[in-house]
């Protein structure tokens, strides 16, 4: 045992120098993720937006269809600055910047209604930011909701006016926001967030260094060959692991305390049993790194390989789009990765104040997942010294 303790210490020692001697892998390790959740959250800080500008296509020209116009208008997200004759006339105005979106009504808006048919509205945001869409699709959906009341009231017609009201309402609901007070993008979305630049950061950081390797022909990953140790894959794999989750330990505390703190987001979960779940969450996304970074056999191609697969994963996560509406194929999918059940868990504890016990199935998953990636990264190791260097074949048999 004692043995087995100083084999893993003095690889993990040994890791901390490389790292430390690649301004690269600082940069990915340190610079990024300080400045990385910075920059997002100041994007979203607004929370929401007002007074979105767009342009209206009105091809039907009718009363209904200049009602929906103004009541578009009335609203609080919401600013109509002009009209346009055709959609070329209003993708121009987008491209000058004179709007950031366009409601589009077709020409049979009104005789669909009149004929009892279902009909729709088109809009079209410009995506600078993902806010410009929100304010213009909640203000459209709102709109059109309040209209068809207004059709059913006047279809029904000769009733009192608490019969209408009935019929325009026929259940009373309240909407009581109990984790996002202000219903901002932000709130929801940057904590999601800030768990995947963890576990990209990472990515990108470990496929450094592997490139490295690869690029110098140093291929045996820690310095102890050179002295005439030989630690062995699982033991060399775990001493690494150790070495990186260690470091992401303290910067997590910058990343998923700190900044939520000064940019003011939902902050509720207990401190403690965030620590406790990002522990299996470290060694999951470590290890998971690790894996995928073999396959980097140049110091660059990391970048290639992985920073487009950011939008992926949060997109799959569920946070960004409802994950009850994701095929069961890509929830499965989606499960492989760490940052999945790492955002359902950390957002659950830190927004909604969830216990550990809440968490259970997320935080067995974490588990799993360090075990598992830990076995395939050995086993990736062992192939990659097989197949790349193997003047060192001699070290795989412990």
């Amino acid at each position: 045992m004692k043995k087995l303790l100083l084999d893993i210490y003095y690889v993990w020692i040994n890791e901390l120098k490389v790292v430390f001697r690649d301004p690269a892998v600082i940069l990915l390790f340190f610079i990024v993720p300080l400045a990385y959740p910075v920059l997002y959250s100041f994007i979203y800080n607004n929370e929401v937006a007002h007074e979105v500008k767009v342009i209206v296509v009105d091809d039907s020209h009718s009363a209904l269809s200049r009602e929906f116009k103004r009541k578009v208008d009335a609203t609080a997200d919401v600013k109509v600055v002009g009209y346009a004759t055709d959609m070329e006339e209003a993708r121009e105005a987008l491209r000058r910047k004179e709007a950031y979106g366009i409601v589009y009504i077709p020409g049979d808006f009104s005789r669909k209604i009149n004929t009892q048919q279902q009909t729709s509205v088109s809009v079209y945001a410009d995506m600078s930011s993902l806010l410009f869409y929100k304010a213009m699709l909640l203000s459209a959906t709102e709109v059109s909701l309040d209209m068809g009341a207004d059709i059913r009231v006047a279809e029904t017609g000769g009733g009192s006016r608490e019969e209408d009201a009935t019929t325009r309402q026929a259940v009373e609901s309240e909407w009581v926001v109990l984790y996002n007070t202000q219903n901002g993008f932000a709130s929801f979305l940057v904590p999601a967030i800030l768990i995947l630049i963890i576990q990209q950061t990472l990515m990108l950081g470990i496929a450094t260094i592997i490139g490295t390797h690869n690029d110098k022909k140093r291929f045996t990953l820690a310095s102890h060959t050179s002295e005439g140790k030989n630690v062995g894959a699982l033991k060399l794999t775990i001493g690494k692991a150790f070495c990186y989750a260690s470091l992401y330990m303290l910067i997590s505390v910058w990343v998923l305390r700190v900044v939520p703190y000064i940019f003011k987001f939902p902050q509720i979960g207990d401190p403690f049993t965030i620590a406790a779940f990002l522990m299996p969450y470290l060694l999951a996304a470590t290890f998971f790194s690790m894996t995928l970074s073999y396959f980097c056999s140049q110091r660059e191609f990391g970048m290639l390989l992985f920073v487009f697969t950011s939008v992926i994963f949060i997109f799959i996560s569920g946070i960004s789009w409802p994950w009850t509406a994701i095929p069961a194929p890509i929830q499965s999918i989606a499960y492989i990765i760490p940052s999945t059940p790492g955002i359902h868990g950390f957002v659950k504890i830190n927004t909604m104040g969830a216990t550990l016990r809440d968490v259970w199935p997320e935080y067995i998953t974490l588990w799993v997942h360090s075990a598992l990636y830990c076995l395939t990264a050995v086993l990736m190791y062992k192939w990659w010294i097989q197949n790349y260097d193997p003047k060192y074949k001699g070290m795989l048999i412990k």
